[in-house]
């Protein structure tokens, strides 16, 4: 049987870390089986679903190189929702119940103070027709819901084991609003078994959708796909991301200069018993990649850890891979190359290019010791206007050695500070040579 995994976001916002941790664990899945990956653009939502969040999950996916197979929108399969509640009506699965979210809540409260779990108590079926067509003309259209066999559910979850949850602790899911929205729980169900899927990974947060799912499913006549549930992100204290996932959006990680193999390697190993390592491609994730891996306890994220890993990669990187990034820093393509050579390792996003190029080009903001001041005039009265050759760095140093008598680190760290501005970076030799300006107090 060929794997079929999906993908399936809301476009109401930006795709953020957590939900790239779905998407690459079912594109991950599919790829390393030779398979199937689908996006399917949970659309129902007609008043928050936008194009731009649309265009824009696409554009997040493919910056990463999770390209799919297949692509579908639920907004235009609502004739098969209607088809699934209608059978669920039939099989007298689905009924319509006419509370409001007040009298909810005051149902729940009361089952709280008698030490009840807050289950919805199923008045709604006792209601005559009679009642019924009396609470429409007073409210409108009820919410239905589908009517829980009242059991144990149990399935083996790739990542949490072996799974069982008693459904009489479960209220009856709203599967239609009062407005007549399919949700999330009866389309995901219908979608999920025309479209083939055979895996479903998602977050933790969703296991008492799945049993009520695997029930839907049941009932309907289908069978369920294989389930699992990675555990949920948490900041690097254990805190929860919730109010964070604003700033962990895709497309900030990406304008913050990410590399996106830096964030899918971490992602693909987070939370798993295997080290973090740079892979060279998705196939190399993927070859890798075995659920077994992950444990349920929540997984720590550090968006921090993302840069040290962007400026691995772009160290190893040729020149040809970053060349419209070094041009757009403002290098000239005659020192591209020796550009590339001096900065590569002094990077952590290819944003600092930029700052490198100012610095040859410009100049630096000298950093000087008072008790180097007298040093630093010396030595630059020493040093030639540029350009400056291979042996420049050399020939300086050696002239301003013979004429103060310094050596070694004195003579060295000062000279590197009062050229570049800073205590590290790129081997003098190398960038002196880049200089378009001869440095100055």
């Amino acid at each position: 049987m060929t794997t079929v995994t999906r993908f399936a976001p809301s476009p109401t916002g930006y795709l953020h870390v957590g939900n790239l941790r779905t998407a690459l664990f079912n594109h991950l899945i599919a790829r390393r089986t030779g398979g199937k990956f689908i996006l399917r653009l949970d659309d129902t939502d007609p008043e928050r679903s936008k194009q731009e969040y649309a265009d824009a999950i696409r554009e997040d996916l493919e910056w990463l190189g999770l390209t799919w197979d297949q692509e579908e929108r639920q907004s235009a399969r609502l004739d098969r929702y209607e088809a699934a509640a209608q059978d669920l009506r039939d099989k007298g699965r689905f009924y319509e119940a006419f509370e409001t979210p007040t009298e909810l809540d005051l149902k729940r409260k009361k089952q709280l103070n008698m030490g009840q779990p807050p289950v919805y108590d199923r008045a709604a079926l006792k209601l005559s027709e009679t009642e019924r067509d009396a609470l429409r003309a007073e409210r409108g259209m009820g919410v239905w819901r589908f009517l829980l066999d009242q059991e144990r559910i149990e399935w083996t979850d790739g990542i949490l084991g072996d799974l069982s949850i008693d459904a009489a602790s479960l209220s009856d899911p709203v599967l239609i609003r009062q407005d007549g929205q399919f949700l999330y729980t009866l389309a995901s169900v219908v979608d999920d078994t025309d479209m083939g899927i055979t895996h479903v990974v998602r977050g933790s947060d969703h296991v008492t959708n799945t049993a009520t799912q695997i029930q839907i499913m049941a009932a309907l006549g289908f069978a369920a796909p294989n389930f699992a549930h990675h555990s949920l992100l948490t900041g690097p204290q254990g805190e929860a991301l919730s109010k964070r996932l604003g700033t962990l959006a895709l497309r900030d990680l990406r304008a913050a200069g990410v590399h996106p193999m830096a964030l899918l390697s971490l992602m693909a190993r987070l939370g798993s018993s295997q080290p973090v390592e740079i892979a060279s491609s998705l196939d190399d994730l993927a070859a890798g990649f075995d659920l077994a891996h992950f444990g349920a306890a929540p997984t720590k994220f550090d968006v921090d850890d993302l840069y040290p890993l962007t400026a691995r990669i772009l160290a190893a990187q040729d020149l040809s891979v970053v060349a419209d990034a070094v041009r757009a820093a403002g290098v000239p393509d005659d020192l591209a190359p020796l550009f590339w050579q001096v900065t590569r390792e002094n990077i952590t996003t290819l944003h600092d290019l930029a700052g490198w190029w100012q610095l040859c080009r410009d100049g630096a903001a000298p950093l000087v010791d008072a008790e180097d001041q007298a040093f630093i005039t010396e030595a630059l009265a020493l040093l030639p206007e540029p350009p400056y050759g291979p042996e420049a760095w050399s020939n300086w140093t050696n002239a301003v050695k013979e004429a103060t008598g310094r050596k070694g680190k004195s003579l060295f760290m000062p000279l590197r500070k009062a050229v570049t501005g800073r205590e590290r970076g790129p081997e003098m030799a190398d960038l002196l040579q880049l200089l378009q300006n001869k440095p100055t107090l």
